[in-house]
Order: structure tokens, then sequence, then C-alpha cells
């Protein structure tokens, strides 16, 4: 049950968003690199190349830059996860230990009521499931098969790897007694009708493995036959909570491994991710029966940059292998392919040689791609005819001019050379005309990117500003982190900025100075009454700015707001003149004054 947290004192927020660093909690969803005092990454709420997605940790605020999204840890977790400001702070008192009353059992979410039912019975299940394949006679069977296959208890545990009953009712009743009534049961895929109308378990008979999503809740199951059942892998139906092009199985576990060992193991199965895990390569994760996708591609990218692949080691993983390396590259990542013999699959090898091998043999003895591919491209040609080779050979140097390291490319131009002798001085010039061709297509890409972007997206970077509104701008900068500052603008200005919504921010940031003692800017925008608003705070928070400002700089900044005010009125009275001069038929004064307006204008802009 989800707690919500309304009416709780600000001390209880404050503590919550001390004791959870916006650089760990942004750092859960986005590879975060240190870029001078800041950390920045590739943002989750678009998809971009080059990163544009900036967390303070002194101000603990995120801003991207390129689609315009920022705030404190809690809107943060609000954007990504589609959750309320009450259920974004019971996430992260959960996380940090802080314990919460339970005030309303009936929260807002953007959980549908059928979702969380949904969620809740698979959850009832997959308790159920674990129980029957540790303690019931119905499960004897399918605990044999997994300990046959090397997993222990523990990591039975872990997984949450279950038995369904074969017995036809038996789930049906355990749910119903439950209080979940069968159409809720149905329409979930938790269970499926018979001929003669009775409610069937659709994985009977089969070993459970539940999936959960990222943040640990099981949303589906797969079910793997043990006896005489077709077919050997079953998945629960796709649905709003459960997308298998979207969702990368133990991925909840695998994060924080991910992180420290800055890479993650690729595998096709279950079995495959659970006897890595058990073997202490723990930073993996696992497609669900089905091609990587290039969603599935880009989040790994967002959390780390390298990825190894361990798919079986036989003609259809190669190909899967190669697939699947293709897409990771087209998103950025360096991608390897670990060291299986041939034939093998990772839980075989694991089991037949342990994992001290499987750790220092296969993972850390893994290969380049470029090396993976120049073996797999070879298998479509017969490379004794002329005709072939030329066409292998330029196969491989089109997939050297996608590589940015310069020695890595010599390398293989060396492989190149030797095995066909063919000049390096030759293979370099094809290498570089091919890449040469591959520049101009990304600039002609990214100038379309930047056209079609343009409509969607604020530009943040290097946009021109009038003088005023920069004044604004950094004004609001400096009033942020020196009550004093707020103090001297508001004796001499008030609120009294041009743009509205700096009107805004300045009143709020007056009342919080009021109230509090000292500045908390995370504090400060959740106190913003637009997510607008909170966006552009978070933008003016990051301007880059000295330390320090003096009296006479704040006295240039405000004289250039107010004098932009004063434009505004003396272009305002012009109107009203030229307007009555219109009205009393005056052409020749209208025109001049006209002109007067342009010339205010112009000297406004500049």
């Amino acid at each position: 049950m989800v707690i919500t947290v309304n009416k709780l004192p600000a001390e209880t927020i404050e503590q919550i968003r001390k004791e959870n660093n916006i650089v760990d909690i942004v750092g859960e969803y986005v590879q975060l690199k240190k870029k001078g005092n800041n950390y920045i990454g590739l943002c989750p709420f678009h998809q971009e190349k080059s990163p544009s997605f900036s967390v303070a940790e002194d101000k603990q605020i995120f801003k991207c830059f390129g689609c315009g999204k920022g705030g404190s840890v809690i809107s943060f977790l609000m954007e990504i996860e589609g959750m309320p400001f009450q259920e974004a702070l019971a996430y992260l008192a959960k996380k940090s230990g802080i314990d919460l009353p339970n005030i309303n059992q009936n929260p807002q979410t953007l959980v549908s009521k059928e979702e969380q039912n949904a969620l809740l019975a698979s959850e009832w299940l997959a308790k159920l499931y674990n129980h029957l394949l540790k303690h019931a006679k119905d499960g004897k069977d399918g605990l044999q098969y997994i300990l046959d296959r090397g997993i222990t208890e523990e990591t039975i545990g872990t997984f949450q790897i279950g038995y369904a009953s074969d017995i036809p009712n038996f789930t049906a009743d355990f749910l119903q007694k439950k209080g979940f009534h069968e159409q809720q049961l149905l329409e979930a895929g938790l269970l499926t009708r018979a001929q003669d109308h009775s409610l069937l378990d659709r994985f009977r008979g089969r070993v459970i493995f539940p999936i959960r999503n990222h943040l640990g809740k099981t949303i589906a199951f797969g079910g793997r036959a043990i006896y005489d059942q077709d077919p050997k892998y079953l998945n629960s139906p796709e649905s709003e909570l459960f997308q298998k092009n979207k969702i990368l199985y133990n991925f909840d576990l695998a994060k924080k491994h991910i992180r420290k060992e800055h890479a993650v193991v690729l595998y096709e199965g279950y079995m495959d991710v659970i006897a890595s895990y058990q073997a202490n390569v723990k930073h993996c994760v696992a497609t669900l029966g089905t091609a990587l996708t290039e969603y599935q591609a880009a989040l790994l990218k967002r959390y780390v940059d390298e990825v190894i692949i361990c798919y079986d080691a036989d003609s259809a993983g190669m190909n899967a292998t190669y697939k699947a390396g293709l897409l990771l590259n087209k998103v950025g990542c360096n991608v390897k392919v670990a060291n299986l013999p041939e034939g093998m699959d990772p839980d075989e090898y694991i089991r037949q040689y342990g994992e001290n091998r499987y750790q220092d043999e296969v993972i850390a003895a893994s290969d380049t791609f470029m090396a993976f591919l120049m073996t797999f491209l070879k298998r479509d040609y017969n490379l004794s005819l002329e005709s072939d080779r030329l066409e292998y050979i330029e196969q491989v140097l089109t997939q050297l001019a996608m590589i940015d390291k310069s020695i890595e490319r010599e390398y293989y131009l060396q492989e190149l050379h030797e095995e066909f002798g063919i000049t390096l001085t030759t293979l370099q010039a094809e290498v570089d005309k091919k890449r040469q061709t591959k520049r101009h297509k990304q600039q002609s890409n990214a100038s379309t990117q930047s056209n079609h972007q343009h409509n969607h997206f604020i530009t943040y970077k290097n946009a021109l500003k009038p003088a005023y509104q920069n004044a604004e701008r950094i004004l609001i900068a400096y009033m942020l982190q020196d009550e004093m500052i707020a103090q001297k603008v508001q004796e001499k200005l008030g609120a009294d900025f041009n743009i509205e919504a700096h009107q805004i921010i300045v009143t709020y940031l007056y009342a919080f100075y009021e109230e509090h003692s000292q500045m908390n800017i995370a504090t400060f925008i959740e106190k913003l009454p637009d997510q607008a608003l909170q966006q552009l705070t978070s933008e003016i928070a990051m301007i880059q700015k000295e330390s320090e400002v003096t009296d006479q700089e704040l006295a240039d900044y405000i004289y250039i707001i107010q004098h932009k005010k004063q434009d505004q009125e003396n272009v305002q009275t012009l109107r009203n003149k030229q307007k009555l001069a219109e009205q009393q038929n005056d052409p020749i004064k209208a025109a001049q004054i006209a002109m007067q307006i342009l010339e205010l204008e112009k000297q406004a802009k500049r």
C-alpha cells in the first residue's frame, strides 16, 4: 500500500531531502560524470547523444539544458517515475529509513486502480509460487530441477524463484480468497479461462521466475516447463505494466553493481543471469525472450558506457550478438563480446568450470566487438575467391570507420594488411573517406534534428537574450545564494522586474527569506506553484557567475532593468500619442511618432 504524506511537518520533508543526496538518486537512473562542480550525463527525459543534463550537488538540484526539465530530488522522482509529490516523498523516506505517519490510505497516484490491483495480486502470487517450490509436495519436481541446475537456496530466495501448482483451480482459489475478482485476474493475465469456462493458472506445472521492474515491483512472470509442455518458456501477456521491449530482467538488483563495475553483462535468459549472479558476476541483465531493442540499448547507455554481450556461443547466439552489438554501437556504447567456447552457454560454462574461471576466462577475457565482427563476417564469404575477399574487406572497413579511437582503427587495419597484403596507406585512405562521408551525414542529420527540436525544446545554451533579461536572470541567481543581496534588490526594485515569471519568482523568494534563516534552493524550488517556474529557477540557479558581486555591479543590473521599464513606458506613451494623431487625421505626425517608437525599440535591443 502506498503511503500518503500530506500535512507532514516541513522539518520531516527537509530531513527526507537531506538523507537522499540528489547525485545518488539521479545516479540510479543516469550515468553521471564529474565535471567541475557539477555532474553531467545523458538526459533521461529525451533522446540525446551529447550530455546536456546537469546535477549540482551543492544546490541539490538538476537541470537539462536540452529539454528544459529541472528541479529538486523530489521533482526528479515525480518526473521520471510519474509519482505524485506524496508518493515520491514516501519512496525517499523508505530508502533512508525514515518512518512516516500513515495519514491516508487512498493516495492519488498515476498508476490506475486496475494496475494497483495487478501489482498487489502479482506480489501475492510471487510469494505463493516461492512457498510452493520450497515447501510443498507439489513443488518437489520444480525444486529438484532448480537444484540440479546448481542454484542454491539463497539464490532461490534472492530471485524469488517459484513453482506453479498443476492443480487446475489452486491459484484462482488462492487469489479469490485474498479478495481479487476473477475479471481482474483475467485482465491482468494472471489467469486464463479453460474451454469449460473454469479459471486456470496460465503457468501451471512450470518453474516460475518473477519479472520485476527497476523499482523491484513484480509486474509479470516467466514460466519454464519441466514436463512435456509447449512452449518451453512462457511469459505473462503484455500490459501497461509489462512491455517486454522495455524491461530488462534483474535490472533492479543489478543497478548498484553496474555503477560499481562501470559495465553491464548482457544475457539472453533468466538462468544465465541467475547463474552469473550466483557466480559473483552481479552486474548482469537479460532481455525477455526477444532481441535487444533500441529502447533497451538507450536505457543501458544512460547507466553505463561498457556492455559485455554474453550470448550462447552457437550460430543463433552469434547472430543475436551481431545485431545487439550494432545496436549498442549506434547508441554510443563501448561493446565487448564474452569469450565463451563454441557451443556453450554461460550457465553451462559456470556449472562445468566454476565461477573463478568464468570471471577470468570468459568475462575478463572479452574481445572487442570489432574482433568478434571480423570473425563473424568471414562466415558469409569464401575468402579463396577474389570477389568475396574484396567484399569482406569493404565490410570490415565500413565498420572500422565507425570507431573513433585511432589506435583501435590502426590495430585492425594492420591485421587486414597482414592477412590480405593490401598496403596500410590504401586501407587508411579508404577508412578516412568513409569517415568523411559519415561526418557529413552526421552534420546534416544534426542540422535537421536541431531544426526539428527547435519547436519542441527551449534552446538554453548559447541563446542570445536581451540585456535586461540577462540582468534579471543574473540578479535572481545572486539573490538565490545571498539573503543580503535579496534585501538590497527588494529595497531598490521590489518585484518590479520586466518578465512576469521573474516577478513571481522574486515575490516567492522574498517570502522564503522571511520564513527561513538560510537559503535551501531545492526547498525553495519545491515551494514554487508551477512546474515551468521550478524549471526556470533551476536553470537560473545553474548560471555560472562570480562568487561575489560588488555593489556597483548590482546597481548596474538594477539600472538596466529599470531602464527597460522606462523604455516600455515611453513607448506606450508614444503609442497613445500616435493613436491620437491618427484619430485627428494627422498622418504626418503619426508617422513621425512611429519613427520615434522604432528608434526607441532599436535602442532597447542594443
